[in-house]
């Protein structure tokens, strides 16, 4: 049991890391990546749906009648989703607003959805808080990564998370690529991560 247990965990952190292995999430990965303080904000916010909507799930799946159960995961994944909302308006509103109306959009984010679909209907309340766990967490590193390469090289400065500072990388004389900050540079940023990942899986 603890065997799988940590399997379910371990298999998020690379195995099955969203953005790069299973190519989910790919709205919020490309838009809130312009700064590193965005980045974690947007994948604890996602990650704390996951594990609540999870063991939730997973302890109603008796319960939760088949042929409405996508309708009853929305609800269940849509009060968390309230939830996180709230909390951040409350204790973090500069980030909330950074974010914007991809907070919400986690109600109908494919990767909390489909770990709801796939997995947590299907097993214990256990196994599935540390699926979501470790997706969750593969999945905020995935966004901590990528909005840490844009931002040093299209911006010159790595946002410190909760401080909301910019520190400066380079000397004054950098000139930003300012290109990674922009919707095509979040694309080829991804596109030669998801190179990366994929030659090193090979291996």
């Amino acid at each position: 049991m603890a065997k799988t247990t940590v399997q379910e965990f371990t298999k998020g952190l690379w195995a099955e890391i969203p953005p790069f292995r299973l190519v989910l999430g790919l709205c919020p990965t490309l838009a809130v990546t312009k700064t590193v303080e965005n980045g974690v904000g947007m994948g604890i916010a996602t990650t704390f749906v996951l594990v609540c909507s999870n063991v939730l799930i997973s302890l109603l799946r008796s319960v939760i009648p088949k042929k409405v159960r996508i309708a009853c995961f929305i609800v269940v994944i849509a009060t968390f989703v309230t939830i996180v909302e709230l909390v951040m308006q409350a204790y973090a509103y500069p980030l909330f607003l950074k974010l914007g109306i991809f907070i919400p959009l986690i109600v109908v984010n494919c990767i909390v959805l489909g770990r709801a679909e796939a997995f947590a209907a299907k097993n214990a309340p256990v196994p599935s808080l540390a699926d979501g766990l470790g997706i969750g967490i593969g999945f905020t590193l995935s966004l901590t990564a990528l909005a840490a390469v844009r931002e040093i090289f299209g911006s010159g400065t790595f946002t410190v998370p909760i401080s909301g500072l910019a520190v400066p990388v380079f000397g004054p004389e950098f000139q930003p690529f300012s290109f990674m900050v922009e919707a095509p540079g979040a694309f080829v940023c991804l596109g030669l991560m998801l190179c990366i990942m994929n030659m090193f899986g090979k291996k």
